[in-house]
């Protein structure tokens, strides 16, 4: 088999897909700016940026297959071009490479945020939203990053795209949002105020096996959402406290108020404390949009499977509260 290249390889989903595709016998190269929690021997690393286009040019050299994960996460930066450097023109560059070195497929991994929709209900894959449509800097960066691949898959080149949700699971050193949300409830004291949005879970593995379901199985051009269960915010709090046996009282916010109270926290990082805040006005805005999302394309047509949420939190919030305390409860579940 040709070497298949993994950007992003070391990030979150990236380490355990890199994982799933040796313990599948694959030969894998990864290109990162960071170095991974734990290398893998029978891998290749790069360490690189996919902004660096001959970095991205010689990891692209001699493979199969790209996996381009390597993107820019999260609601907030000092400077906001960066998610657009790193979300639009580094796949711009990925993209670019694939074509000169006749790569045979490559996966683009895109974001259930592009999908959801102000005016009405998310229709699912193939909803053509644009650019314009979208609630902030991030989710304008990965629009433009979609189109993109869209692009570049009707002009022949084999892309096919995959939309994780929400990851959570084991190994998340960079503490990606859906995590840091869990701690940052956890961390609170008895009253929790939030705001009620659906929220689509995945467990971080499968949304790995997901994207090689994909790049296996998916139809050139087609766009594969690869998530879990959907569930209100409220009814996640709820669950977590039962979990972790802490006594919770839940008030709801209004969404203007979630929103307008947002615009304050980010002004104080943007001007005062340069530190990334603890909420945005794009990430209060995406879950003012949120709906439940279908996965059932991904079911039909590559087979993926999605297990329930509730086992993954258990074992999440196990490691953050501590076992004893989990265990007592688990044992009255």
């Amino acid at each position: 088999m040709t070497p298949v290249l993994v950007t992003g390889g070391s990030g979150f989903i990236g380490q355990h897909l890199v994982s799933q595709l040796v313990a599948r016998g694959r030969q894998v190269r990864v290109l990162d700016v960071c170095a991974p929690a734990r290398a893998v021997p029978a891998v290749e690393y790069i360490e690189g940026s996919v902004l660096d286009t001959r970095v991205v040019d010689d990891a692209a050299a001699g493979v199969g297959e790209i996996y381009h994960l390597a993107g820019l996460p999260g609601m907030w930066k000092l400077d906001r071009t960066e998610f657009h450097d790193v979300n639009f023109i580094g796949t711009r560059n990925v993209l670019a490479a694939a074509r000169r070195h006749h790569v045979g497929r490559i996966l683009h991994c895109s974001t259930e945020s592009i999908f959801f929709n102000a005016s009405r209900p998310a229709s699912g894959e193939e909803a053509l939203l644009s650019v314009d449509e979208m609630p902030g800097p991030y989710t304008r960066s990965k629009m433009l990053g979609d189109e993109l691949a869209m692009q570049a898959a009707a002009s022949g080149l084999p892309v096919i795209i995959g939309c994780p949700t929400m990851p959570i699971g084991p190994s998340d050193r960079n503490v990606t949002p859906p995590t840091a949300m869990l701690q940052y409830f956890l961390r609170k004291s008895f009253l929790q105020i939030y705001l009620d949005f659906i929220v689509n879970m995945v467990d971080v593995r499968d949304a790995a096996a997901g994207l090689i379901l994909a790049m296996e199985k998916g139809r050139i051009g087609h766009r594969y959402l690869l998530g879990g269960d959907s569930l209100p915010l409220g009814d996640i709090l709820k669950l977590m406290a039962s979990i972790s046996g802490r006594g919770t009282a839940l008030v709801r916010l209004p969404g203007i108020v979630a929103e307008l109270a947002a615009w304050f926290i980010e002004l104080k990082a943007d001007y005062i404390t340069g530190r990334e805040p603890s909420a945005t006005v794009e990430g209060v805005r995406i879950a003012r949009r949120a709906t439940a999302l279908s996965i059932e394309k991904a079911r039909r047509e590559l087979g993926y499977v999605a297990r329930p949420v509730e086992p993954i939190l258990r074992e999440l919030i196990a490691g953050m509260v501590g076992a004893p305390a989990t265990a007592q409860v688990l044992r009255h579940a």
